[in-house]
């Protein structure tokens, strides 16, 4: 492809992406098409032979777009939101575009120094302390693994430079709420901890973990010779968006040397609202935190933040220097493929940069308060409905409901949720999901992304109502 093709072509797809965000309504929210059918429009092999990719233009319409659940829909209210701001968008552009690959700092220095001005300024917006370093990860999955690595090389004094966790002598445990995300667990397995070293501690009625089931937890280990190794903090779970006590978190951390490992995905993102900041009170004393403003933020997917306090022994646990990769200046310079799992780094951090001057703190600030005063209009609306009920505290966007007609036993209640909030989705009006919680089925109306509104929360409770009606 010449530069003039690629100049003619990219205003095309630039125009779609324009008139796709431009028609999201018209859309049903969650994709329509049945398992194989996508697949069974696309040719068995490949071509032999090119062709002008004014055809696979014209394939968008006809064959991905039908495919598509449409995460930047305003009544796209399902998982925690995807936003792709366009500023973020047109960052992406430019970053695949000039083909950076920022291993190191010599390999695209403005790779390196963009992404550490970015990251102060994310941790300015979060009012997080100067003892925090940040870097970009792809995922917070990703970010959660390397904290629990460096957890365990702590508590271990770099057992990975001798025989690794098979020639310790006492095994290490892992402790986190029964409401944290999967991630926790398959991190914690993946850094060789064993299922049998990492415990689900139990909560309460707002679903944050309790502090003495954590502490006799810990309490029984060290009575049979087990070790705390780390403690991972919830802020804002993936089920009722529920908020650990960090700062309780933190002192038992610090009596018993573990890690103390904040994970606030969603949540991390609300802190650039000072009003916002009391829901991870205590997080200045964890020794890693991670959010991902490629959620509510805008940053388009993937784009994670992760603050460690002590970033010297993040690379040395990360970190390896074969002959090929040493450079002139790395005394000098930050050379990030050191501070996570991957070598290779995509130019993540203009995605930020655009954002962030495109919006400006003030007009970020403004979307989210918009958010968490839909959220609050929400819950109140669905708390005064006769029949319906909230399940759980509402301290960010997502408002957790079920509807409960009269004279059902529990599980017949589980199975009217279940069918009503399917039928809606299957409608393609909205779309929420169903969880299970403490034993419960409920419902969650996650709200956040770019293009929802008052009115689009307003038609999605009406419609809630209606389908319930219709049952």
């Amino acid at each position: 492809m010449t530069p003039d093709e690629f100049r003619r072509l990219g205003h095309e797809v630039v125009e779609w992406v324009a008139a796709y965000r431009e028609s999201l309504e018209s859309h049903p929210v969650m994709s329509q098409v049945s398992p194989g059918d996508v697949r069974r429009q696309l040719p068995a092999a490949p071509p032999v032979d090119g062709e002008s990719l004014d055809f696979a233009l014209s394939d968008l319409d006809r064959i991905v777009l039908p495919g598509i659940t449409h995460w930047s829909h305003p009544r796209f209210l399902a998982y925690f939101p995807s936003n792709a701001s366009l500023s973020s968008v047109l960052a992406d552009l430019v970053a695949t575009g000039l083909g950076v690959q920022g291993m190191s700092w010599q390999t695209s220095p403005a790779a390196t120094e963009l992404e550490e001005v970015v990251m102060d300024w994310l941790r300015q917006m979060a009012g997080l302390p100067a003892a925090f370093t940040g870097v970009i990860h792809d995922t917070a999955s990703t970010a959660t693994l390397v904290a629990l690595l460096c957890a365990r090389e702590r508590a271990t004094d770099h057992s990975q430079t001798r025989g690794g966790l098979q020639a310790e002598e006492r095994p290490l445990a892992v402790y986190t709420s029964e409401q944290s995300h999967s991630s926790i667990e398959k991190a914690a397995l993946l850094a060789g901890f064993g299922r049998k070293h990492v415990r689900a501690i139990g909560t309460g009625e707002t679903f944050a973990v309790s502090v003495d089931e954590l502490r006799a937890a810990i309490e029984r280990d060290l009575d049979a010779g087990v070790r705390p190794c780390a403690i991972v903090a919830t802020v804002g779970s993936t089920a009722t968006t529920a908020v650990d006590p960090v700062a309780e978190l933190a002192e038992i951390a610090a009596e018993t040397g573990a890690w103390l490992h904040v994970d606030a995905a969603l949540a991390g993102s609300a802190m650039i609202l000072p009003e916002c900041r009391r829901l991870w009170e205590g997080v200045d004393r964890a020794d890693s935190l991670v959010f991902n403003p490629h959620k509510w933020l805008g940053a388009a997917f993937d784009c994670t933040a992760y603050f460690v306090r002590d970033h010297e022994h993040l690379i040395r646990v990360m970190s390896t220097n074969p002959s090929y990769l040493r450079t002139a200046v790395d005394a000098e310079v930050s050379n990030f493929r050191d501070w996570h799992i991957q070598l290779g780094r995509r130019f993540r951090s203009l995605k930020l940069w655009f954002l962030i001057r495109e919006q400006g703190v003030s007009g970020l600030q403004a979307r989210l308060r918009r958010d968490l005063a839909n959220a609050q209009w929400l819950a109140t609306a669905i708390a005064a409905e006769p029949g319906w009920e909230i399940c759980a505290p509402v301290p960010l966007q997502t408002v957790c409901c079920r509807h409960v007609p009269a004279g059902l036993d529990d599980e017949a209640v589980d199975a009217h949720n279940q069918a009503w909030v399917d039928r809606l989705n299957a409608s393609g009006f909205a779309y929420l999901t169903p969880a299970v919680v403490k034993g419960r089925r409920i419902v969650r109306v996650s709200i956040g992304s770019e293009a929802t509104e008052r009115k689009h929360v307003e038609e999605a409770w009406a419609a809630m109502r209606r389908t319930v009606e219709h049952m």
